[in-house]
Formats: C-alpha cells, sequence, structure tokens
C-alpha cells in the first residue's frame, strides 16, 4: 500500500513535537548540569570535614556518612532519570545529502504561514530567494529549524506585522537571518492562538543570559552544532528589532 504525505495539521503537529523535544533536552541538560556542580562541591567539602573531625565523634561520623550517601542518591537520580531520558536526543545524528535551497525555503514558508502567521494575520516575507543554490546539508532539520525561527518570531509578533527572512548563499555557507519588531506580550496573551505551551511561551520572555537562547529554541541551536555551524538569537527587547541567525558550513568548506 503507497504511503500517504501527512496532512498540514499534521506536519504541524509533528513540527511542533520536535521542538518539544528538543526543548526538553536542553532543559534536562541544564538541569544535570547545574545540580551536578554543587554536588561535586559538597562531596569534596564532605572530605575536607572528615579530615578535620574527630574519628572517635560517632555523630560527627554519621552526619558525614549521610551527606555523602544523599550526594550519592541525587547522582544516581541524574544518571537514572535525566541522562537516560535524555540518550535519544543527546546527539544529534544528521545525513548530508545535495537539495535545492530554494525548494525548501517555499516548503517552510507556506508551513510556517499555514501553522500560525496567516491565524495571527502576520505576514512572512522572503528575500534572497531564488539563489539557486544547492545545499549539502540534512534537509530535513534545516527545514525544521527554519520553521521554528518563522514560528517564534510569529509567537512574539504584534498580530498583522511582517516578518521578514533573509537568506543568502556562498560557497562556503548558506546563512538563513529572520528579522521582526519584539512583541513579547504577544506570547502571554491568551486571547491570540498559539503553538507553544505556555510554560514555554514565558520562559522566552525572561531575560536571558548572554548567548544563550530561550528554550523553545533549542532544536535550532542542536541543528547548528550538528552542522558545525552557528545559531544566535538576539534579545527580545519590546518594540524593537529582533532577529534570529543561523548559519550552516557547506560539507567540507
Amino acid at each position: 500500500m503507497a504511503s500517504t504525505s501527512p496532512t498540514p495539521s499534521e506536519r504541524t503537529a509533528h513540527l511542533c513535537a520536535e521542538a518539544a523535544l528538543f526543548m526538553r533536552d536542553h532543559v534536562l541538560s541544564r538541569v544535570s548540569h547545574d545540580l551536578r556542580s554543587p554536588l561535586n562541591a559538597i562531596h569534596s567539602w564532605a572530605y575536607v570535614l572528615e579530615r578535620k573531625i574527630d574519628g572517635a565523634d560517632a555523630a560527627a561520623q554519621r552526619a558525614l556518612a549521610g551527606i555523602r550517601t544523599g550526594v550519592e542518591q541525587q547522582v544516581q537520580l541524574l544518571e537514572t532519570l535525566v541522562d537516560k531520558t535524555r540518550a535519544e536526543t543527546r546527539k544529534l545524528h544528521i545525513e548530508r545529502a545535495p537539495f535545492a535551497l530554494d525548494a525548501l525555503i517555499d516548503e517552510t514558508q507556506d508551513e510556517a504561514r499555514r501553522a500560525l502567521a496567516d491565524a495571527r494575520g502576520v505576514s512572512l516575507s522572503v528575500q534572497g530567494v531564488p539563489t539557486g543554490a544547492t545545499l549539502d546539508a540534512a534537509r530535513e532539520r534545516i527545514g525544521q529549524a527554519l520553521w521554528l525561527m518563522l514560528a517564534f518570531a510569529t509567537e512574539a509578533s504584534t498580530p498583522g506585522a511582517v516578518i521578514t527572512l533573509d537568506v543568502s548563499a556562498t560557497a562556503t555557507a548558506a546563512q538563513f537571518e529572520v528579522h521582526w519588531q519584539a512583541n513579547g506580550a504577544a506570547l502571554a496573551d491568551e486571547t491570540l492562538p498559539h503553538l507553544f505551551e505556555a510554560f514555554a511561551r514565558a520562559q522566552a520572555r525572561e531575560p536571558q543570559e548572554a548567548g544563550r537562547a530561550p528554550w523553545m529554541l533549542a532544536l535550532c541551536q542542536r541543528v547548528a552544532e550538528a552542522h558545525g555551524g552557528r545559531f544566535e538569537a538576539r534579545p527580545l527587547v519590546e518594540g524593537e528589532a529582533a532577529a534570529l541567525t543561523l548559519n550552516v558550513p557547506v560539507s567540507g568548506a
């Protein structure tokens, strides 16, 4: 029996699920890192205390044993609940193959319009296409990253706004830049249609540490890294220009 292509709604659901999967992975990675550092410090200080405390002091020895046991239990929980859960997405495997860049841009723009832009009355404008370029990369992953960039910009835009995707391709790399005027309040406005969970949209409104992007955009970061490229997100400042940039080197460049 011939396979059928997914409907637009099924495709949107798949793209949202992929974004959520990598956001979960990113959050778990942060939890693992941020918890291990203090646990390692506690473990080290327990050994320092052991050398200072009288070995005959049974109460002190029980306290030290309790500290070590607590640390070991927490590390075990991290390994069991966090690290094993991340196993599926710890390393993003990609399969490079040549594909026509312009066709992918057209498809992604249409998917982003159907997913949210049309419902918000947001216009998506593409600059720099046709490029006539053939990109040697993971087509599906690049498409997911571009879709997420456009979807995020739509979520953080005023209804009726214009979002621009600038595309450029050279002999060494392809670069994609999404530009719009930031409206963080739109992320929290429940009267508007949304694609992403409320907690993800709320986190995107919080001030981001230098060099970090909102959790919602974790997939974009991972796709860039897997291709040896880079992903950058300009912090959202209400009413000011916002930008997302994905740069993908050409294979072998």
